[in-house]
């Protein structure tokens, strides 16, 4: 009974920290002895290392998120609960198949024994081991996965699968999926940051019941039973750790292969509230070349030039760093006469090309603007009924497909020969690149980890501009509040930046089981932004921290203190070839 009675009080306040450490993005110092009582996490020490993300678990082919039915399991004991309720406890590897009827969810063994019948949520825990999907296989193998499953309702008939899971534990099922390990432990950092920034960003759900999803709609999260020790090292080794620009989480934008020149985002995407091509800037995600004397390839004869060509690039390992395509006359009208209809209904073709239109024999394609890296930003397909205007480079992919496929990037030249009368007889792209071209090229990013031996923290910052690597900033705004935040570095410098909008004349916080008091200079009051060199206080490796605000003088618009921990200073310099 005891061990029940730790569930029956734990759950309860588990879940409201669950709840609330997405939303405010930090660890409650109230849940750190119930975390471990409770066992949420078997890795778990005395706290929860970081917040918890709730990520939807698709079916076997992604195609759906939505269940009518569905069997849990788990490799030791399983823990049922109903709206934070313990029910009871299944032995390992028995199915608890559910569905939902009558907005109540209907629990069975498998061989039709019922178990329960439970209003929800109804959350599943193996404290001691990892909790598995019926016959749903990732990367060929059961899907595993940590932390709790909870069903969340969809309507009155169907649910949502949720994995509530600590975000350096989705990690170490994410990262391994995205990058091949063979890139090696600096490029595999590189990724691990990307992909912290991404899931730790504020963004609007496309659920209510879940945060992210795990399929490349989101990022590609496999789970426990496809963790690779090197990602496992790369994800633990950079603990805590996220780029940021101006005191924000930057967006981590990454690609397969950028061909050897980056884009800027604002030629590459559309604004995602306005949907307006081009988009605005962010100045970290500029166009950028690696090699240090490539000039701008905006026109067609640079680009030709450089795309027609292998010259060095961080890039060059990758099967997609140059490529070719060719289609015939008939073949490449056959495939606009099909892909202009779809790509209509982006917006980003006019006039609009509708099913039942005549396309016509191609006249010409002539590019009308590229990006700085050479990518096609704007084209116009000539035909001899009508002139169609294309914008952004994904659309500009799905247009021109080959064999089934879309282009492997809009860093294309095209060349193509004309009969006696002006119309297109055959046409042919050489190209380079894989994805968007937009921030980390992975490829590149594994040549620089590999062969020029080059730091995480360095590969980041030539893909992403004028960043900073720290802590995910914080605000301290009720009185004697404590927030705990985990890092790791092996950097000698560390800095606390603060936002001293409450204008305090000192800062307490714990560091590493340590207190203590620094004084803020008067001299800085009016100053705001804060630099406290904490070096002499911080280890080579795994660090916590817990900053406590001052007692009065915090609540109140603008009366606050904002702050992070800088583990990497801002540096411009351009790491080119």
């Amino acid at each position: 009974m005891k061990k029940i009675a730790i569930s029956l009080l734990t759950t309860t306040v588990l879940f409201s920290f669950i709840s609330s450490a997405f939303a405010f993005g930090e660890i409650p110092a109230a849940t750190m002895q119930i975390a471990k009582d409770y066992g949420y996490n078997q890795t778990l020490s005395n706290v929860p290392r970081s917040q918890v993300v709730r990520v939807g678990i698709g079916n076997s082919g992604f195609s759906t998120y939505v269940y009518s039915n569905i069997g849990i399991y788990g490799t030791e004991e399983v823990q049922i609960y109903d709206n934070n309720k313990f029910v009871k406890s299944i032995p390992a590897y028995s199915n608890v198949n559910i569905k939902i009827n009558a907005q109540k969810y209907e629990l069975a063994k498998d061989n039709g024994e019922k178990i329960a019948s439970l209003q929800g949520p109804v959350r599943f825990t193996c404290n001691n081991g990892l909790l598995g999907v019926k016959n749903l296989k990732r990367a060929g193998k059961p899907a595993l996965y940590h932390g709790a499953f909870e069903l969340a309702k969809y309507n009155s008939d169907k649910f949502n699968l949720v994995n509530l899971i600590e975000v350096e534990d989705y990690l170490k099922g994410v990262v391994p999926n995205e990058m091949p390990v063979a890139f090696g432990l600096n490029a595999l950092k590189a990724q691990t940051v990307a992909a912290r920034n991404y899931v730790l960003s504020p963004r609007v759900k496309s659920s209510p019941n879940y945060d992210v999803v795990d399929s490349v709609a989101s990022q590609v999260y496999f789970g426990a039973n496809t963790e690779k020790d090197l990602a496992t090292q790369a994800v633990e080794e950079t603990e805590g750790v996220v780029a940021l620009y101006d005191w924000e989480l930057i967006l981590a934008q990454y690609s397969s292969t950028a061909g050897g020149y980056t884009e800027s985002f604002s030629l590459a995407f559309s604004d995602p509230n306005t949907k307006a091509f081009p988009s605005k800037e962010r100045p970290y995600l500029v166009a950028k070349a690696d090699m240090l004397t490539q000039k701008p390839l905006n026109n067609e004869n640079d680009a030709a030039e450089f795309y027609k060509s292998r010259p060095d690039s961080f890039d060059i390992r990758s099967p997609y760093y140059r490529w070719e395509k060719e289609w015939t006359a008939q073949e490449l009208h056959d495939t606009l006469q099909s892909t202009l209809v779809a790509q209509s209904t982006t917006g980003f073709v006019k006039p609009v090309f509708n099913k039942g239109d005549r396309l016509g024999n191609l006249i010409a394609i002539n590019v009308k603007k590229r990006g700085e890296s050479g990518k096609i930003v704007e084209l116009e397909i000539i035909t001899d009924s009508q002139s169609y205007t294309v914008q952004k480079e994904l659309v500009i992919r799905r247009l021109f497909v080959n064999q089934g496929k879309a282009l492997p990037s809009a860093n294309v030249v095209f060349e193509y020969a004309q009969d006696d009368y002006g119309n297109i007889t055959n046409i042919k792209a050489f190209g380079g690149g894989y994805g968007h071209g937009v921030g980390l090229s992975q490829f590149g990013a594994g040549f620089m980890g590999t062969e020029l031996k080059m730091p995480y923290e360095k590969i980041l910052q030539h893909y992403y501009s004028h960043i900073v690597l720290g802590t995910k900033p914080i605000q301290l705004d009720q009185p004697n509040q404590t927030i705990t935040q985990n890092f790791y570095t092996t950097q000698k410098q560390t800095n606390i930046i603060i936002d001293n909008r409450s204008h305090a004349s000192t800062f307490e916080c714990n560091i590493n089981g340590k207190d203590i008091t620094f004084d803020i200079p008067s001299a800085l009051f009016n100053d705001k932004i804060t630099k406290i060199d904490i070096s002499k206080y911080i280890n080579k490796g795994r660090n916590t921290i817990t900053f406590k605000a001052p007692q009065e003088g915090i609540q109140g618009k603008d009366k606050f203190i904002k702050l992070y921990v800088e583990l990497v200073k801002k540096d411009d310099n351009n790491y080119n070839w």
